[in-house]
């Protein structure tokens, strides 16, 4: 049985060095060694078996870790920001290991976040044909109407493309503040979709926080608050989204 290759790139960014972008760049740099041999091609492939060091230290695979993460507002999904501002990175200023979040979530959006320094989970969890379910609770502008509930639950056309089918629930209107509080969830994560597919009617979206992804919830976590996944729920969170592709 042949030895799984990977291109040189990945897997210096899966051993938590640094992002597979940055990793191109120290390659054509030549300061990547695969078995004392300088590496300056970005398409050489490795095998587990091979030694590669970076800078003269040998690359060791970091402990995966998984984290929940219940992101406040204002926080950038990001691990560095060039203004300066907050990212979710900056909550876990303990930890030694290299981690970035798993898709993302609007500054102005609060709710789950997933963090992790395993990019092939990650992958899983954010490619669209995997189709991992995310529900959120939006505060809206106006009354939300019956008949645009079903068109958001037949999908909508947007600037990029027909949305997929949504589960819409409107769960209370105030008619003294004229605004609709409305969950939706949806297994799609383009950049400010459920904003977007809320402004497709003419509502503007006053709170937006994602409450749940997949079968994990925020019980127990306040803003900013973090907890570790259990081994189970790795293991279910890829299985759902294997048995979807």
């Amino acid at each position: 049985m042949s030895e799984q290759l990977e291109r040189l790139q990945k897997v210096i960014a899966k051993s938590g060095v640094t992002s597979r972008r940055k990793a191109e760049v120290l390659i054509t740099e030549g300061k990547v060694t695969v078995n004392g041999e300088t590496i300056t091609e970005l398409g050489t492939k490795v095998s587990p078996k091979d030694v590669i060091e970076f800078e003269g230290i040998p690359l060791e695979n970091p402990e995966k870790i998984y984290l929940l993460f219940h992101k406040p507002t204002g926080v950038i999904t990001s691990v560095s920001d060039d203004k300066g501002r907050k990212v979710v990175t900056d909550y876990f200023p303990q930890l030694d290991l290299r981690i970035f979040p798993v898709g993302r979530l609007d500054y102005d959006t609060s709710g789950l976040l997933l963090l992790t320094n395993d990019g092939d989970f990650a992958n899983l969890m954010t490619h669209p044909k995997y189709k991992m379910k995310k529900k959120y609770v939006a505060k809206l502008k106006g009354f939300l109407l019956r008949e645009q509930v079903k068109e958001l639950e037949r999908g909508i056309m947007l600037e990029d493309g027909k949305t997929a089918p949504a589960i819409v629930k409107v769960k209370s209107q105030d008619k003294l503040k004229n605004t609709t509080l409305v969950e939706i969830t949806i297994h799609e994560g383009r950049n400010r979709q459920v904003r977007r597919m809320f402004a497709h009617f003419g509502h503007e979206v006053i709170k937006l926080s994602r409450i749940e992804y997949g079968p994990l919830t925020l019980k127990g976590l306040n803003a900013g608050d973090a907890r570790e996944l259990t081994p189970h729920e790795v293991k279910t969170l890829r299985n759902m989204s294997l048995h979807k592709s």
